[in-house]
């Protein structure tokens, strides 16, 4: 039998291992040059005036959050289909995340419910672009526009993806970024925060250190000072030089990783185009697709078996797979405290039991694809009605 495909691994190449070890050797390791010059060409690729770097995309959220003001009582319009990340930062201020259903195409947030949820304590959307296709954003700034609501992106699978030619990075009012081992680029554990808006910029980057004065990070360096002054009670959110260096290092190969992804992309589309028992990912026309993840909808009805079973036939084949996600209203936590029950958000609940991410990234090869998409159709033909 076949080795083992995980459903993912980093490619990490000599050029981030000796950026690591540059640092290392400076005798620098936190948050210092490194992480500036991360941050500074980040900013520069997605067209962001500000960027500032933080240790994940959850710290990103919560810092973004904070800096537009969201305050206890007040209510987030989420994405159901999403990490617990995105609507559980909104819980760390006593607020409430109220949960959207989705699309059945592209599993992103539908702009048709989100105005049914908002209310007068509706503070903010977040926006999750989902498996890395951009959300409908022209619609949800219109809403977010006659609503007074601010709109912050949750592009944790989003780099570098485009809407309409833009960025994403550059259309809401602040965009939040990871780079997670699994994410497009990564540094171990890490995220950015984007936006235009300065005063969110330099509150952001001053909550991000404890809320300590401005450059307190420096204090320990020959240009730095050992006074500095709390501001307001900040949290521990920085990015380390060593992973900034990794950071750096990912950013400079982005555009051969991304490029790689939607070329094994476009294979899966091609090997799998002809089994109906099968939908495959949406791509609209207007965006350009991060590829983050190759999301699979199984039609149950003409299969024999269930999307657990299908995973576990790829599994006995040593496929790695997993699913992305299980909705959060069909979570205990937001069942019990916000009193969703399944059927609330149809769209989502039905999606659920149908999704299958494949493996997509960079360090596969062909045959790797080739391998995979032979074993799902296989596993379809086996099990078809």
């Amino acid at each position: 039998m076949a080795e083992f495909l995980p459903f993912h691994a980093p490619e990490i190449g000599e050029e981030e291992i000796d950026a690591v070890v540059d640092v290392l050797r400076s005798g620098w390791l936190t948050t210092g040059a490194k992480a500036r010059q991360f941050e500074q060409e980040f900013a520069a690729m997605v067209g962001a005036r500000h960027a500032i770097a933080v240790n994940s995309c959850t710290a990103a959220l919560h810092l973004a959050l904070e800096a537009v003001g969201l305050r206890e009582g007040d209510e987030v319009i989420v994405p159901t289909m999403t990490f617990t990340a995105t609507a559980e930062v909104v819980t760390y201020f006593k607020a409430k995340p109220v949960l959207v259903d989705c699309t059945g195409d592209t599993l992103n947030i539908d702009p048709d419910k989100i105005e049914q949820v908002i209310t007068p304590r509706t503070k903010a959307i977040i926006p999750v672009h989902f498996a890395g296709h951009p959300c409908e954003m022209d619609r949800i700034l219109d809403i977010a526009g006659r609503h007074h609501l601010r709109v912050i992106d949750d592009a944790a699978h989003a780099f570098p993806a485009r809407y309409q030619g833009k960025m994403v990075g550059v259309i809401g009012d602040c965009t939040c970024f990871s780079f997670y081992a699994t994410k497009n680029i990564t540094t171990g554990e890490g995220g950015m925060i984007t936006t235009d808006n300065p005063d969110w910029a330099a509150r952001i980057r001053m909550m991000s250190l404890h809320g300590l004065s401005r450059d307190a990070w420096k204090r320990y360096a020959a240009q730095g000072c050992w006074f500095y002054e709390v501001l307001s009670p900040g949290f521990k959110y920085n990015l380390t030089d060593i992973a900034a260096a990794l950071g750096v290092a990912q950013l400079n190969k982005s555009d051969r990783l991304w490029k790689t992804r939607a070329h094994y992309a476009a294979l899966y589309d091609e090997g799998l185009r002809d089994l109906p028992e099968i939908t495959r990912p949406s791509s609209a026309a207007h965006v350009q697709h991060a590829w983050h993840l190759y999301v699979i909808q199984l039609d149950l009805e003409r299969l024999r078996i269930g999307r657990n079973e299908f995973i576990e036939q790829l599994a006995a084949e040593n496929i790695g797979c997993s699913v992305h996600f299980i909705p959060l209203h069909l979570h205990p936590y937001y069942r019990n405290t916000w009193g969703y029950r399944p059927e609330d958000l149809p769209v989502a609940n039905e999606a659920f039991q149908r999704i299958v991410s494949l493996p997509l990234y960079p360090k596969m090869t062909e045959r790797d694809v080739q391998r995979v998409i032979s074993v799902v159709r296989d596993v379809t033909k086996r099990y078809r009605r």
